[in-house]
């Protein structure tokens, strides 16, 4: 019998709405609680902010991942990836399912551009071997996507045996597709957008997507639906659309 795994991976802006001009955390957890699904990768989710925590009075007592995991995804984890005087941010993975080892790897070429990538491994039901998830966050520029992905193929090969499931899913920064070298390439990677409909997802920015930022690509599942979710309530919370999939794992 196979098992239906549903992932949403959602650049979450630290909780601010497109033009930063309103904080949308409990709408955002709203929208993502409505979808339900049983993996969320997140990216630029704040896990501290001293000011922003004392000026918002709508900001949660919790960490931001925290606050959204609450109710629904018992087991999770925060990666820092931009450490600063007020506070920091970075990438988090919830989960319906237990969190058996997590490594947060710090992928930084420049202090002021500082990413990581934040690697667990989940025991899902009906399954031996643990199912690999890996929440990225690339830089904004060339030459830094290139030794940041890399770094993700050497830790892929290093530390996910290929009989094993893997799924990486975040915001590349990618829009020129230099990601498939590396990932359908070298590590036979597949993405789901590009796999099931021929190209990959637009989804920045949210009120007009040309780009295609966000990606999930995956190995030792079969897709089974991707979407973009582009519409309200979306349309009024992130910069970034969010994407939507669902894989078996037999």
């Amino acid at each position: 019998m196979a098992t239906l795994l549903k992932v949403l991976t959602y650049n979450i802006h630290k909780g601010f709405s497109t033009t930063r001009a309103r904080f949308v955390l409990h709408d955002i957890k709203a929208a993502i609680n409505s979808i339900n699904p049983d993996l969320v990768f997140l990216q630029e989710i704040q896990g501290e902010h001293i000011k922003r925590a004392a000026r918002i009075k709508s900001w949660p007592e919790l960490a931001q991942f925290e606050f959204l995991a609450e109710t629904i995804w018992p087991h999770h984890a925060y990666g820092k990836n931009a450490i600063y005087k007020s506070g920091h941010h970075g990438n988090a993975i919830l989960s319906k399912f237990p969190v058996v080892a997590w490594e947060n790897i710090d992928i930084s070429l420049h202090k002021r551009a500082s990413r990581s990538l934040l690697h667990l491994q989940l025991k899902m039901p009906n399954t031996e071997s643990p199912v690999h998830a890996i929440c990225i966050h690339l830089g904004l520029f060339k030459h830094e996507r290139e030794k940041q992905l890399a770094k993700l193929s050497d830790r892929i090969a290093s530390h996910v045996p290929h009989n094993e499931p893997l799924i990486i899913a975040g915001d590349f920064n990618d829009w020129k597709g230099r990601a498939e070298f590396y990932l359908e390439n070298e590590l036979n990677l597949k993405e789901i957008f590009k796999f099931l409909y021929g190209m990959h997802a637009k989804t920045y920015p949210i009120w007009h997507p040309v780009l295609t930022m966000d990606r999930i690509y995956y190995r030792g599942f079969h897709a089974v639906q991707a979407k973009c979710l582009i519409d309200v309530p979306w349309r009024k919370l992130s910069d970034h659309a969010p994407l939507y999939a669902e894989f078996s794992l037999p």
